[in-house]
């Protein structure tokens, strides 16, 4: 190459009009944006989500018109006709056991195995992004599902609450009454603490549909761990394993209706949701790094 030619190699590709970001990483942000608009136009995943803004409606007529029974976590039931901010609590209780993990169980089979099964993955392994990047944005698109799922449980079950129940002060665990602007920053932090835990169950679920290419697979086995999850964390015989299953610590985020916040717990929660991020996130990459796309 002659001194007067331009040397760029090594520049990084640039769009017009683009501010100077890098091809690569508007692609990024195209393809994180396609994939959101692919998973809520998907017909499935909108009745997944009326699904859960049923039950926090539901929940609450059905305390408006009789008796609340006592459940599994902490009972938020009885306190529902003093405060409407205690349906979503309620609710997310409620759904965490179930409709939750089946959501993102029913997201992440969709991510790696559903594209390969349509035939649609090589397609966008062409797009110049790299199959890493490409990972990156399918597990973001799967922490914003569980924000989004969360969000559901919550809006619908505090409109229908504060609907039937109306505001007030919030009786908290610890028997002191909280204002109402502080209640809904508790039910936000409890929001938030739940979407943790579910974006972590969404990397096992990565992971999981980095292994098939059938995504009613990957969702059975992503439920299947959840259920064995919840079932070894009642027995307490094995109580040594409960500090090391992701579910273990999901319930404790009464700790954060308590006055103070108790936060022992939930650090140990968030602990264990960023290992098991990490651990099937690198697992995750590990397995799509090498995997020979055939479909």
């Amino acid at each position: 190459m002659s001194a007067a030619e331009p040397v760029v190699a090594d520049m990084p590709e640039r769009v017009p009009g683009g501010g100077g970001v890098p091809l690569s990483r508007r692609l990024s942000a195209r393809l994180l944006r396609s994939e959101l608009r692919l998973i809520a136009g998907r017909r499935r995943n909108q009745m997944g989500l009326l699904v859960l803004a049923a039950v926090p409606i539901l929940i609450a007529v059905a305390v408006r018109v009789s008796s609340p029974r006592e459940g599994r976590g902490p009972d938020f039931l009885s306190s529902i006709t003093s405060n409407g901010l205690f349906v979503p609590l309620a609710a997310l209780s409620v759904e965490l056991g179930l409709f939750l993990p089946l959501a993102i169980a029913m997201l992440a089979g969709d991510a790696v195995a559903g594209e390969a099964n349509l035939g649609t993955l090589r397609y966008l392994l062409t797009v110049p992004v790299g199959r890493t990047r490409l990972l990156v944005t399918k597990y973001v698109s799967l922490m914003i599902g569980a924000v989004w799922g969360v969000a559901v449980v919550v809006l619908a079950g505090a409109i229908a609450g504060i609907a039937l129940f109306g505001t007030g002060p919030m009786l908290t665990l610890s028997g002191t009454e909280i204002s109402f602007g502080s209640a809904v920053w508790r039910v936000l932090l409890v929001s938030l603490y739940i979407a943790a835990g579910l974006a972590a169950l969404g990397a096992v679920g990565l992971f999981i549909s980095t292994l098939t290419e059938q995504p009613l697979a990957a969702t059975v086995a992503l439920m299947i761990f959840t259920i064995l999850s919840w079932i070894a964390d009642s027995v307490p015989q094995i109580s040594w394993l409960h500090p090391w299953l992701l579910v273990d610590q999901w319930m404790a985020f009464g700790d954060l209706l308590r006055d103070p916040p108790f936060w022992d717990n939930i650090a140990k929660g968030l602990w264990v949701d960023l290992a098991y991020a990490v651990v099937f996130g690198l697992l995750a990459w590990a397995r799509f790094a090498g995997k020979d796309i055939t479909s």
